[in-house]
């Protein structure tokens, strides 16, 4: 029997059933064939289209393709933050980026790693560069225009990164409210972008507390294993203490499902554990393994651009509708 899938929530579609094929998430259906990839999000392929049962097990929401905006701004700021590194913070920064801007949105893209992945991810050589993110931070004067960067994705820019930053963490300790000095770094680009999603370091020191001050709202990428599954309670106490005592507006937009792998029972049982937990926090939207993502790495560019029409560019499509469906929740 079918799943109801026209009560609550706020991405309730009460015509969903009625909605053509294809319009909802199915990775065996209009994609570049994959079957190991599409294994990794459904062993049952079938039941999961006659269903609309998504990887999470829940019944899985229309998220409408969004239409053009006639004005941009201001800025929701998202920061990209998991304490945990490899668990695919700059893979999904880089790739709802660009999904966004496919769908006409404005997208800021903040490199706040000192290791410089995200710039790295989108062919920039950090070692190359005389501006960076960090002096934006640290010096006086300096403007936000002086240190972005165009990227090959149309409206999507990039404010770049490299080792000078791991300085920062060091020369703010001494600073007047230093955990808002990125939030003022970027207030003059508010105007400018309907989004601004930040690359966090893997840590949960004083640049990830100023991403976290700067922020409306966190994603938290979660490799579904289980050392990344309890780091998060530790995450989800840090972003309590910055509601507290630093930004009042944050709210945990979600946890995002990443290297998933419904072959493996440890990867079903963490996921299951992780909605259990955090029920509509979670994203519907899950990402599988898949070679692609390390093969953008080294092409720099997006997997929306570099394998267009594969199952991982439609995950992330699909993301991107998700995050934009709770914004329009709101």
């Amino acid at each position: 029997m079918a799943a109801d899938h026209t009560g609550g929530g706020p991405y309730a579609d009460p015509h969903y059933d009625e909605l053509p094929e294809g319009h909802f998430y199915d990775p065996d259906a209009e994609y570049e064939p994959d079957p190991e990839y599409a294994a990794t999000l459904a062993p049952d392929a079938a039941r999961q289209r006659r269903e609309r049962i998504g990887p999470t097990g829940r019944p899985l929401p229309y998220f409408p393709i969004p239409g053009p905006v006639t004005e941009h701004g201001p800025a929701k700021i998202i920061a990209m933050c998991n304490q945990k590194g490899g668990v695919g913070k700059t893979t999904s920064t880089i790739n709802l980026g660009a999904a966004l801007a496919e769908y006409g949105r404005r997208v800021l893209l903040v490199d706040f790693d000192p290791q410089g992945a995200l710039s790295v991810g989108l062919g920039v050589n950090p070692m190359e560069l005389d501006l960076t993110v960090y002096n934006l931070l640290m010096e006086r004067g300096m403007s936000p225009d002086e240190v972005l960067l165009k990227t090959a994705v149309a409206g999507m820019d990039l404010l770049p990164s490299n080792i000078d930053l791991s300085a920062a963490e060091v020369q703010l300790v001494s600073e007047v409210a230093r955990e808002s000095t990125l939030q003022r770094a970027l207030q003059p680009l508010l105007p400018d972008y309907d989004f601004i999603i930040i690359d966090c370091q893997p840590s949960l020191g004083l640049l990830t507390v100023n991403a976290l001050t700067a922020a409306h709202k966190v994603i938290v990428p979660l490799e579904c294993e289980f050392f990344a599954l309890r780091g998060v309670a530790l995450l989800t106490e840090t972003i309590e203490k910055v509601q507290e005592r630093l930004n009042s507006d944050l709210e945990l937009d979600g946890i995002l499902a990443t290297m998933y792998d419904s072959r493996t029972v440890h990867s079903r049982e963490v996921l299951a554990r992780v909605v259990e937990a955090f029920d509509d926090n979670v994203y519907h939207t899950v990402i599988g393994r898949t070679v692609r993502f390390p093969e953008t790495t080294v092409a720099g560019e997006p997997i929306t651009t570099y394998a267009s029409n594969s199952v991982g560019a439609a995950a992330y499509r699909q993301l991107a509708r998700e995050v934009l469906a709770r914004c329009h929740a709101e």
